[in-house]
């Protein structure tokens, strides 16, 4: 099931988490491996070149979750790196994993 939603963040409307600020936008799926592997590109408007890398594991009774933020040169400044990855944090490890009641 979570491969799935982050390969289809709007496949269940009855439980949205992909809550997307002003200056973001919908990622798309560049790369996806079923059951291990789901890269999104970026929902930054000012960093079209960012890529989400999600690598999931089996474990017991359910899915490790691992993500890595990877973005082009010039880096961004530390700022706006830290906000990236708050983002990514509540989308993911807030927002998504409340939908499963957790």
């Amino acid at each position: 099931m979570l491969f799935d939603d982050l390969s289809d963040p709007h496949r269940q409307p009855v439980r949205p988490w992909l809550h997307l600020q002003d200056d973001e936008i919908a990622p798309s799926v560049v790369e996806a491996e079923r059951p291990n592997l789901v890269v999104w590109s970026s929902i930054w408007v000012k960093r079209p070149d960012a890529l989400i890398r999600f690598d999931l594991v089996a474990v017991k009774g359910g899915t490790g979750l691992t993500w890595s933020l990877r973005v082009d040169d010039p880096p961004p400044d530390e700022r706006f790196t830290k906000h990236m990855c708050q983002r990514i944090g509540e989308l993911v490890n807030a927002n998504l994993r409340y939908t499963y009641g957790h």
